[in-house]
């Protein structure tokens, strides 16, 4: 039954993509993100709906006759470099047929967030967007903080199997990455039903991201929450909220969760992180020798059997940093690098801008809910290899959306040209602030 309505629900929306592209965006985004075809147990478990929704949407928006202008903005040319480059290595890569099959997922990935850009045109179809990836994720931060709850922390909070999000730690960082971005929403909300859903899914994601059991997410939970109430435009309230997942928390979990948080302090009688550590020397000294780095899925005993401090400790990156490093070279992990830096830069151009015009006044708290995000994807992934998730991609992207919709892309109009009339009309007029939710 469940299998029947996932598919059904999927399909029925299909004609409404095929007139409005910018919906089949929302749809991928939903389906990479909730994955909610992994929560049935039939036919619809592996069907391939991304696939089938992404090729809609591209033909849907070739079809159509919406203006197609891409951004050619430096984030958007550097991941252009950097998913080219990926390419590249895939053709020296250790191992060809798991590099192949591992970079047939990367581009998919890399197109359709580069369609982002193209398709979502105005700023209501991206705070519909915003949406989407916080119900996503917050499906399972809600569903997870309850069940930690009723559990008293002992069971781990996961996710859907076979997903970039399935295991413990993967959960967690993606958890991490959402409590930002529906404080967000919140903070642009003035429904006061739904301020308190969104504040309640903000606690409750901060309890499944802690009942995840995750050492990296507890340490991103840190790190994102500090920048969370600093970027936070009232302190106090995002405060209360975090004392209330802090009191929930230590009311509710079991000494085990305290004596395995404890480990970090002691990594070095820890196997794990002895393993993890091994792995890293292992992608730094790949690199060393080999300008492409190892190429996708290298980190295997062979590998580590002419590479590795010890050959036979053979474990899993755990680093998004030491992940493309080894994968990709110097030159990919500095690629990397250099579009996490950019992206944190526009944010602080959009906050500059922005944060004292009340119609901006959105951009600027994305922009600085994004920076939490990626702080949090920044912590919790040096100890995860999550380097080709998708989110931390989309969100760079929305930052780029985010600038054009706000005015801070464009041209600065001479202030002759404003008194004769031509100044150019307000990128939001399709959306104002005082509005209480997207329209379209």
């Amino acid at each position: 039954m469940r299998d029947l309505f996932i598919t059904g629900l999927i399909f029925g929306l299909l004609p409404f993509v095929f007139r409005r592209p910018w919906l089949g965006i929302l749809l991928w985004s939903w389906l990479g993100y909730m994955n909610p075809h992994r929560l049935a147990w039939g036919f619809a478990y592996n069907m391939p709906f991304s696939m089938i929704v992404g090729s809609v949407t591209i033909l849907a928006f070739m079809a159509s006759k919406e203006k197609k202008e891409m951004l050619w903005t430096r984030e958007v040319i550097v991941l252009l470099i950097l998913t080219g480059w990926m390419l590249f290595t895939t053709f020296f890569a250790f191992y060809p047929d798991l590099a192949w099959f591992q970079w047939n997922k990367v581009w998919k990935i890399m197109l359709m967030v580069l369609l982002t850009v193209l398709i979502i045109n105005e700023r209501y179809k991206l705070h519909w967007l915003v949406w989407v990836i916080a119900l996503s994720f917050g499906f399972y931060g809600v569903k997870g903080g309850i069940f930690t709850i009723i559990n008293g922390g002992v069971y781990r909070v996961q996710g859907p199997t076979g997903t970039f999000v399935g295991g413990n730690n993967e959960m967690a960082l993606a958890l991490v990455m959402t409590i930002p971005l529906i404080r967000y929403l919140h903070l642009q909300e003035t429904r006061k039903w739904v301020k308190i859903g969104l504040a309640s899914a903000m606690v409750l994601t901060g309890v499944a991201a802690i009942g995840s059991q995750s050492r990296g997410g507890m340490l991103a939970m840190v790190a994102m929450g500090l920048f969370l109430w600093m970027k936070s435009r009232n302190k106090i309230v995002t405060g209360f909220y975090m004392l209330i997942a802090v009191a929930i928390m230590a009311s509710i979990m079991p000494q085990a969760w305290y004596d395995r948080m404890n480990t970090i302090k002691t990594y070095q009688t820890d196997q794990s992180a002895e393993g993890r550590i091994n792995a890293w020397h292992t992608a730094y000294n790949v690199a060393k020798v080999r300008i492409t780095g190892g190429g996708f899925d290298m980190f295997r005993p062979p590998t580590f059997r002419q590479y590795a401090p010890d050959p036979w400790n053979v474990h899993d990156v755990h680093s998004i940093y030491f992940e493309m490093m080894g994968e990709q070279g110097f030159i990919g992990f500095a690629l990397f690098m250099l579009l996490g830096l950019l992206a944190w830069i526009r944010a602080r151009q959009i906050i500059k801008r922005c944060k004292h015009d009340p119609e901006q006044k959105w951009a600027a708290d994305l922009a600085a809910m994004i920076q939490v995000s990626l702080i949090g994807y920044a912590v919790a992934g040096a100890f995860l290899g999550m380097s080709h998730f998708d989110l931390p991609y989309h969100l760079m992207i929305i930052l780029v959306l985010a600038a054009k919709f706000s005015g801070v892309l464009a041209k600065v109009v001479p202030v002759e040209g404003r008194v004769q009339g031509s100044e150019l009309p307000h990128p939001s007029s399709r959306f104002s602030p005082e509005s209480t939710g997207p329209r379209g």
